[in-house]
């Protein structure tokens, strides 16, 4: 017949007295208080460990430090250790282990240790000195030093107030999400158990969505002349004409290199590094793309870049800025920049009828639904290269003036 074990109560424990040698005081389920003959008193945990069952000790600390519902809190939760085949001894260790480690790994540390591992993805220098530099000017003077595992919401919030009391609500936004790479980097690496700083932004007002200035569709024959009389670098001309039958962004477009060209099939394949959603995107070349990489052959062909810089490091590719000084110059400053060419594309294909989801996908757009994008991408290429053709024959129809936004609307078979 077991034996069956009295609890202990506080009142007892509180009032025992040492003795000439050690003792000790049963509470039940392996758990006791021994009673040092120096008047410490001490919970200890006596177990069966799961993988050997060889009998072992584990102490949960002295009492009152630990008081009686603390240490049978620490037993029971023990006892479910073991059910699980964890042994407590080894799990206080690894949770110790992971406790030091936490308070060495400042946020700092941790930082650095993620920028490291983002130089090794091959992210692009100039966006990640711009990423760290933001972290220099408005993160580390506040919790630079601060152990990982102690960094707060509140903490980081108060270090970006100012950012946001002085309206730089798009800077706090970017902030906010380089932090958050940092902490979810330190969860991946065992390093913290959550992110305390996941919902940090909703607490900041939310940038105003700015769309980037464009002119209206009737207006690009307009543009196109003014365009060709400018007096600006051919290599800057033709990299506006690129970006704009291309319907890309200003940075994909500068950065297109000779060995992206699949001249046989007129495409040009961009890698995934270089995208913003960092997805690999093919484009349809139209005869007019094709003609500018025949204008820009004898200038950059034997380089690496089609659109290289003009100035050192000329193995550098033009600034993105390049295209938008000269449109700037060209008498449409506050009017469009080169990003608006992309908005521009959109609103004539969608005014001609042409399918918002081929046109998405021209413009690089990811669909949110998965199933759907997939489809998208295995389908789609044909159907914009139909569309890209037209849009070609359409700018150079412009450049000539004689464009008429009425236009040939007969586009079935590009949305079939």
């Amino acid at each position: 017949m077991a034996r069956i074990t009295t609890p202990l109560t506080d009142t007892q424990i509180r009032t025992t007295k040492p003795q000439n040698k050690d003792y000790s005081l049963s509470d039940g389920n392996g758990l006791y208080l021994l009673v040092k003959s120096n008047g410490s008193k001490i919970w200890r945990f006596n177990y069966y460990r799961p993988i050997n069952k060889i009998r072992s000790l584990i102490s949960f600390g002295s009492y009152p430090e630990v008081s009686l519902q603390q240490a049978r809190k620490q037993r029971d939760e023990a006892r479910e250790l073991i059910k699980q085949g964890i042994d407590p001894q080894e799990h206080k260790a690894e949770q110790e282990q992971l406790k030091q480690e936490a308070i060495g790994n400042t946020f700092y540390s941790m930082a650095e240790r993620w920028f490291k591992f983002k130089t090794e993805q091959g992210l692009e220098e100039k966006t990640l000195k711009k990423a760290w530099r933001s972290l220099e000017i408005h993160v580390f003077p506040y919790i630079k030093n601060i152990p990982i595992n102690q960094v707060t919401a509140i903490k980081t919030i108060n270090a970006l107030q100012p950012l946001n009391n002085n309206n730089k609500y798009e800077t706090v936004k970017r902030v906010c999400r380089r932090i958050n790479e940092i902490m979810y980097y330190a969860v991946n690496m065992g390093i913290i158990d959550n992110n305390p700083l996941a919902k940090i932004t909703d607490v900041f007002n939310s940038p105003k969505v700015k769309n980037q200035p464009t002119i209206n569709p009737t207006e690009l024959p307009q543009f196109m002349q003014t365009l060709a009389i400018a007096r600006i670098e051919l290599r800057t001309r033709c990299a506006i004409e690129w970006q704009l039958l291309t319907m890309t962004r200003p940075s994909e477009a500068v950065g297109a290199k000779w060995q992206e060209i699949d001249f046989d099939n007129c495409l040009w394949i961009i890698p995934a590094e270089k995208m913003k959603m960092r997805r690999e995107h093919t484009i349809t070349l139209n005869k007019q793309a094709m003609a500018i990489l025949s204008i820009m052959k004898p200038i950059s062909g034997h380089r690496e870049h089609i659109f290289p810089s003009m100035k050192p490091p000329y193995t550098a590719p033009m600034n993105s800025s390049t295209a938008n000084m000269a449109i700037k110059r060209m008498g449409y400053k506050g009017k469009l920049v080169a990003h608006g060419l992309r908005a521009l594309a959109s609103t004539i294909l969608n005014d001609q009828g042409f399918d918002p989801n081929i046109i998405e996908a021209a413009l690089a757009h990811v669909d949110t639904n998965s199933v759907r994008r997939a489809y998208n991408r295995a389908t789609y290429l044909e159907q914009r290269r139909i569309m890209l053709d037209w849009w070609g024959d359409f700018v150079e129809q412009a450049s000539q003036g004689n464009v008429s936004l009425s236009g040939n609307r007969n586009l079935k078979i590009v949305n079939q």
